[in-house]
């Protein structure tokens, strides 16, 4: 008798969630705040997130999640040792962190990963900035040059919240992956008092946050023409037709970082953005959902994606958003309907990859 071939790995599961201050649910010592004292929630405690946070990322299951607005690290504090607590007591496969570049917020972005699926590893690319080539792609740590005013004379352009570049290996299939986690800069007018104060302090906003996803976009060129394997997800702050501001400047950030006007083998794949760019009617996907005070009434946009490379687009991937009315599956159990609206005012988004046949990464 023949012997018994073993089984295909299971498909790969990545994840990437916004969790709405996730750092006040933690100690100094990275101990859950599991009270009923107010978290940042609206009328939800600390206790209340926690819980509902456990069984969304227990729902959820996947490999590794790309987090945003993880733990702070700090003098005192630390993102890894924070994740790492919050999967012991929820008992999650994705119980071990890796992050990257410290944030100038209490926002971190990290990785959340089953060290038994895979393996992942901080790898920034570009050089260090007081060594760095004003000609070369910067590393995101540093200054990214661009004119901003269109006056011949570039602005300084820097990430409070640097991205996560990973070099992450599926350890079932032995293929390698490169991840970029992103949160890019909000466009709302913080701050701002007078309507010419809403319009000047929005445009300047969105004029970076554009800055911002040209120099993700000038990375994704460089791993895209080196044959790299490439996923890049998180919150963009941005979308495909989300404000009257984009007829400004011709596109949406995601579109730039996605490439839509490249060669195809130089463009990006999500399909909820390619969804929203290809329908001339209102309604579409979301993944975030805010009150607006003014209005008394909730509005909901598309800010979170997970893109991937052509390669890994041909691997018949399916995307999710974990939608608590949108998606059926969600919206039939009342226990993760709930917890999706407790945890945050984003909602998970996953793409499942099938198993992957091993596949060497450029670069």
């Amino acid at each position: 008798m023949a012997n018994a071939q073993p089984d295909p790995p299971r498909g790969l599961r990545l994840a990437t969630y916004n969790v709405e201050w996730f750092n006040g649910l933690f100690d100094d010592e990275g101990r859950l705040l599991e009270d009923n004292e107010g978290s940042a929630r609206y009328k939800i405690s600390r206790a209340e997130q926690l819980t509902a946070l456990g069984i969304v990322f227990t729902a959820m299951d996947a490999d590794g999640v790309m987090i945003i607005e993880a733990p702070d690290t700090g003098s005192r504090r630390s993102t890894t040792r924070a994740l790492e607590n919050f999967a012991r007591k929820y008992d999650l496969r994705a119980r071990r962190a890796v992050m990257g570049f410290v944030s100038e917020t209490e926002q971190e972005i990290a990785f959340l990963y089953d060290p038994d699926r895979l393996s992942a590893m901080h790898m920034p690319l570009g050089a260090p900035p007081l060594h760095a080539d004003p000609n070369a792609v910067p590393r995101f740590d540093g200054v990214f040059w661009h004119d901003l005013n269109f006056d011949a004379h570039p602005e300084r352009i820097s990430f409070s919240k640097p991205p996560l570049e990973l070099a992450v290996t599926d350890l079932a299939s032995g293929r390698a992956l490169r991840l970029i986690g992103v949160h890019a800069k909000s466009k709302a007018p913080h701050g701002a008092r007078k309507p010419a104060e809403v319009f000047r302090i929005a445009i300047e906003n969105r004029r970076k946050q554009l800055a911002q996803c040209q120099w993700l976009r000038a990375r994704v060129e460089e791993h895209l023409t080196a044959g790299d394997s490439l996923i890049v997800m998180g919150d963009f702050n941005d979308g495909p037709g989300l404000d009257e501001y984009e007829k400004l400047f011709g596109k949406s950030g995601i579109e730039i970082v996605m490439g839509t006007e490249s060669a195809p083998e130089l463009q990006m794949m999500d399909p909820h953005a390619q969804m929203v760019l290809a329908s001339k009617l209102a309604a579409g996907p979301t993944s975030a959902r805010f009150y607006d005070t003014a209005k008394k009434r909730y509005f909901e946009a598309l800010l979170d994606f997970i893109l991937l490379s052509p390669d890994l687009a041909q691997l018949a991937p399916h995307w999710r958003i974990w939608h608590p009315m949108d998606d059926p599956a969600c919206l039939a159990i009342p226990e993760l309907h709930d917890a999706l609206l407790t945890a945050s005012d984003h909602f998970p988004v996953t793409v499942d990859l099938p198993g992957m046949a091993k596949a060497r990464v450029g670069g």
